[in-house]
């Protein structure tokens, strides 16, 4: 074999690795982005949900006016922290969102005329199986920051990193819990 060949065949190796890893890092740059949509349907039902609960709730009680107020504060604060690109804000936003979710139930234990209510009691499980899915969201968008974090600081993939940055070099910011719901889940204990 001549010297020629060997390096042709090298440099084809090489290239080849570059297309690979490229690709492969595109295809988690795009997980993570699919995840991250996943988590806005979700905010969007979350938000939905909570508009018809209120509306199911305004014969009940004067919290809803509050509560809607407050959400929809909030849900303002999260679109304009995601228009701006501020991912951070963004969370932080969506996160009182869910501290507001999870004390609806509290609030209708003092109303047992509420309690009774059929669309209030769907109402009630949509906003919790919604958090679950959301939550469920959340986690598969850090799994995929994760892997796509793991991914591109491993020795070859950097390099190629470096040579694609403005394509394959991204920070996206992992979901965190709230502080509220990080000390609830630091205290819990189990009641026997």
């Amino acid at each position: 074999m001549s010297t020629g060949i060997v390096i042709l065949i090298v440099l084809l190796v090489i290239a080849g690795f570059i297309v690979f890893t490229y690709n492969q890092l595109i295809s988690l740059i795009e997980a993570v982005r699919n995840n991250q949509k996943q988590i806005d349907i979700q905010l969007d039902r979350r938000f939905k949900v909570f508009e018809s609960l209120i509306n199911v709730v305004k014969k009940y009680m004067d919290y809803e006016q509050t509560t809607l107020k407050d959400v929809v504060a909030l849900r303002g604060q999260a679109q304009q922290a995601k228009a701006s690109g501020n991912e951070e804000g963004r969370i932080a936003a969506e996160n009182k969102i869910s501290e507001i979710a999870s004390n609806i139930n509290l609030v209708f234990e003092q109303y047992p005329d509420l309690k009774a209510n059929q669309n209030c009691l769907q109402l009630q499980e949509e906003i919790v199986s919604t958090e679950n899915k959301l939550a469920y969201s959340k986690q598969s968008f850090n799994d995929s920051v994760e892997n796509y974090n793991a991914t591109k600081k491993s020795f070859f993939t950097s390099m190629i990193v470096t040579m694609f940055k403005g394509k394959l070099d991204f920070d996206f910011p992992y979901w965190q819990l709230s502080e509220a719901k990080i000390a609830e889940q630091e205290s819990y204990t189990v009641k026997l």
